[in-house]
């Protein structure tokens, strides 16, 4: 049994940078059997390990990494991503990426499909006709055109599809707690900040001192007391900033504090899934559904710096909801020319 399976099921010291390093060279030439990669992924889910057993395996999948294609920060640009978990609603934070953008925050979403919920990001983009991005030039150009992107496998490891493969056909959803958890901190982006929602399925402790020792960017986690993995109206938020510092934002204090979860419920067919984020959008889904996607919003135009203040952040997102902005961004989006004829077009 590999070094790294054993340390972790004994529970009773860190797994080093070394051990995973040895784990991930056994998995790409093939010496690990599918019964150790099985018995790993439900250790993680069944019991997410320490902090420095994370960071370690964090930075062992760090260092595998090509050289990046972009050497400089991308400065004022935000990705927004969930730990997923919690109470059923729509695409919260897929709605806020857009209506941060409508406001003029460049943001960058990256996500998944469903592991916990029944439509992931991915699946939702899918079905608004949305492209995710395949490269860091693809994105960037994306960035430049629209002020959003949403980035595709590109920016996860390719040891997680390596993982992915070898489970098979067993599908990763049976893994997706430990997944969800610790997929916000796995995507590769030279953004500037992070904003990330963790649910009360997720280890918020541990999330927090992981945010702590991310140098590529400033990671701050947002909780409510509802235990959703969002921003909302009628809860009491909490943002926890890299630097241990924390903010609250009781109801009432920047938005209407009336409304419940009925009034961010999904679409009931996932057919109507696309129509129904298009209204939200729009600010026809309902006041509760707006205030609740412009809270998120002004969650990335703070981080982003584009605004100090929490109540002039949240009046600039009700403003892209409300002038259709957010809508018409969503839509040309959608109407976006494929990468090749982006290359021949500037050629």
């Amino acid at each position: 049994m590999h070094d790294a399976l054993t340390t972790l099921l004994e529970q009773q010291a860190p797994v080093g940078r070394e051990a995973w390093r040895s784990w991930w060279d056994q998995l790409g030439d093939g010496t690990l059997d599918r019964a150790q990669v099985l018995a790993l992924l439900a250790s993680l889910t069944s019991r997410l390990p320490d902090h420095q057993t994370l960071r370690n395996l964090l930075d062992s999948l760090a260092e595998r990494r090509p050289a990046p294609a972009a050497t400089t920060p991308w400065e004022h640009t935000v990705n927004v991503v969930g730990t997923g978990g919690g109470p059923r609603t729509f695409n919260i934070s897929t709605a806020s990426a857009f209506v941060a953008a409508a406001a003029g925050v460049k943001v960058v979403k990256t996500g998944s499909r469903a592991y916990t919920s029944s439509l992931g990001s991915v699946d939702l983009l899918e079905r608004l006709g949305i492209r995710l991005t395949s490269s860091h030039t693809h994105t960037e150009d994306t960035l430049a055109a629209h002020g959003i992107a949403f980035a595709g496998p590109y920016v996860y490891p390719a040891q997680l599809t390596r993982l992915a493969r070898t489970t098979a056909p067993l599908s990763m959803k049976p893994f997706g707690r430990f997944l969800n958890a610790l997929g916000p901190f796995l995507a590769d982006l030279p953004v500037s900040a992070q904003i990330t929602g963790v649910s009360a399925a997720a280890p918020l402790d541990t999330l927090r001192e992981l945010a702590s020792t991310t140098t590529t960017r400033r990671v701050w986690l947002a909780t409510n007391d509802t235990g959703a993995d969002e921003l909302l109206p009628f809860a009491t938020n909490t943002i926890h900033t890299d630097t241990g510092l924390t903010r609250t934002i009781r109801p009432g204090e920047l938005t209407p504090a009336d409304g419940s979860f009925g009034d961010l419920r999904p679409a009931p067919d996932p057919a109507g899934a696309a129509a129904h984020f298009l209204s939200v959008l729009a600010g026809t889904a309902g006041r509760v559904a707006t205030r609740t996607v412009s809270l998120g919003a002004a969650a990335l135009i703070v981080a982003a710096g584009t605004r100090r203040d929490w109540p002039s952040a949240v009046s600039l997102a009700e403003d892209a909801v409300r002038s259709g902005a957010a809508h018409d961004l969503a839509r040309r989006l959608a109407a976006a020319p494929a990468p090749r004829t982006l290359a021949a077009a500037r050629a």
